[in-house]
């Protein structure tokens, strides 16, 4: 069974998405606002959490800013009652998300569904349904990254291209699920269109896309950056013309390097398992907002809301695409800091710059020795995965040394931490890091960066 697409909704909804970047500030306010109204509305009909939340509240007159604020926890606790469909349950779907042969599988043949990755410390089960893939779809293909625009305009399907996405396969992550989906959707793509986990040593992964030889490839700041080193290192020889990142901070070093030693254009984007297209960059290399269908609130440590220009302690984000699992005043944890200025581009879309998931590279090897680079989305996919540890921060000490804490206590924190450390031993000698030293320890809570997030993997001052 095809995964959930509706083409005439996602037509129309693309329609709209390309009119309203120019449709000027105002009218922007009004369809969001519009929106946010149906989302209420939504909210309160159809999920019991949200009826208890705003019994006594007039969500027809009420301002967005005085509605309280929810979290991961607090929403996955009560997940049953959050939906709003009586068919989703979050046992089903946690059986659904263990059984990774049904990656981009429809649930109840109308839900794609995908699972967070726990970088919050809160693993998380997030479902769409047609209206808000429909909405996702066309924001990704209308407001994609545009590092060659002019090729782009001439070839709006991308024929000829092949496309690589480098990251964790194995699992109902979002960008995997959505890959999955695109070539079930379109068997053309299936040669064109492939998924490459680095859950595989530096070389592998290079002689990987030596063999495919991608024009495109979309990954996270910190594989980039792997990438790169390989190419500078003679192991790499096949370059994509595009390297598309998210789900990490790219900073201006990081994305001059990658583009000098792979010698290609570098777009970043910013997206989220709650919204996946939250921003796209423009040709000014600047990241607009969706805000016709995201809200996204700055606020400073006490929640209030900072102004633009001024970066915030927090963000909270309103998905107005999705009606079946609400996310309104949702605890998103980056930091975002939004231009008091428009673009010169022209779009009316805000530009926004976000501090997110900031984690260390490791690199391992004994002095004097080769030293392996490791991502750190690979280590917390592992941690995650093989070992079903979430609350984590790995700390590297030494060239060989590593520390790994979690904040629980007890027998069951022992146990867990023992099952990470077989696993993260394991995966690091497939790496190619050997004599790797792993202590462990427990009733540590971890230190956040400075996105607000925990900085799951780090590497101490020497």
């Amino acid at each position: 069974m095809l995964p959930p697409f509706d083409p005439w909704l996602t037509a129309r909804i693309a329609l709209d998405a390309a009119a309203t970047p120019h449709a000027g500030a105002q009218a922007l306010a009004d369809l969001r606002a519009r929106r946010l109204a149906d989302l209420l509305r939504a909210a309160v009909r159809g999920s019991a959490f949200y009826r208890r939340r705003f019994r006594g509240v007039e969500t027809s007159r009420v301002r967005l800013e005085e509605l309280p604020v929810v979290r991961k926890a607090e929403l996955m606790g009560a997940f049953d009652d959050w939906v709003a469909d009586p068919v989703l349950r979050l046992d089903a779907l946690r059986r659904f998300t263990a059984d990774r042969s049904r990656i981009a599988d429809p649930f109840a043949e109308r839900y794609v569904v995908w699972e967070s990755s726990g970088s919050s410390g809160e693993p998380g089960i997030f479902v769409q349904d047609t209206y808000a893939m429909a909405v996702y779809d066309a924001l990704e293909f209308l407001r994609r990254p545009a590092g060659r625009s002019i090729e782009r305009l001439m070839n709006p399907w991308g024929l000829g291209e092949r496309m690589a996405f480098i990251g964790a396969t194995g699992g109902h992550f979002a960008s995997t699920v959505s890959i999955e989906r695109l070539r079930r959707l379109n068997p053309a793509l299936s040669l064109s269109l492939r998924s490459i986990s680095f859950l595989q040593p530096p070389e592998a992964l290079a002689a990987e896309l030596d063999d495919l030889r991608p024009t495109v490839v979309a990954t996270y700041p910190s594989v980039a950056l792997l990438l790169a080193e390989e190419r500078m290192a003679g192991r790499l020889h096949a370059v994509p013309r595009e390297i598309w990142t998210g789900g990490e901070n790219l900073s201006a070093t990081r994305r001059g390097f990658v583009a000098q030693a792979l010698g290609c254009a570098v777009v970043n984007s910013y997206g989220a398992s709650e919204f996946l297209t939250l921003a796209s960059e423009c040709r000014q290399g600047r990241l607009h907002l969706n805000s016709d269908w995201a809200i996204l609130e700055s606020v400073d440590a006490q929640g209030r809301a900072v102004p633009p220009g001024e970066r915030g302690a927090n963000t909270l984000l309103t998905n107005l695409a999705n009606h079946v699992q609400p996310l309104i005043r949702y605890e998103l944890g980056d930091r975002v800091r939004q231009s008091a200025e428009p673009c010169p581009c022209g779009s009316a879309l805000p530009v926004i710059e976000v501090e997110g998931r900031n984690d260390d590279a490791l690199r391992l090897g004994r002095p004097g020795g080769r030293a392996v680079r490791v991502s750190p989305l690979a280590v917390c996919t592992v941690l995650e995965d093989d070992a079903g540890l979430f609350d984590f921060q790995l700390v590297q000490q030494g060239p060989c040394e590593l520390l790994l804490r979690t904040g629980m206590q007890g027998q069951a924190a022992d146990a867990s931490l023992r099952r990470a450390r077989t696993a993260l031993s394991a995966f690091l000698l497939r790496m190619g890091a050997d004599g790797v030293q792993i202590r462990c320890r427990s009733g540590v809570r971890e230190g956040r960066g400075a996105s607000g997030k925990v900085q799951r993997v780090l590497v101490a001052p020497t």
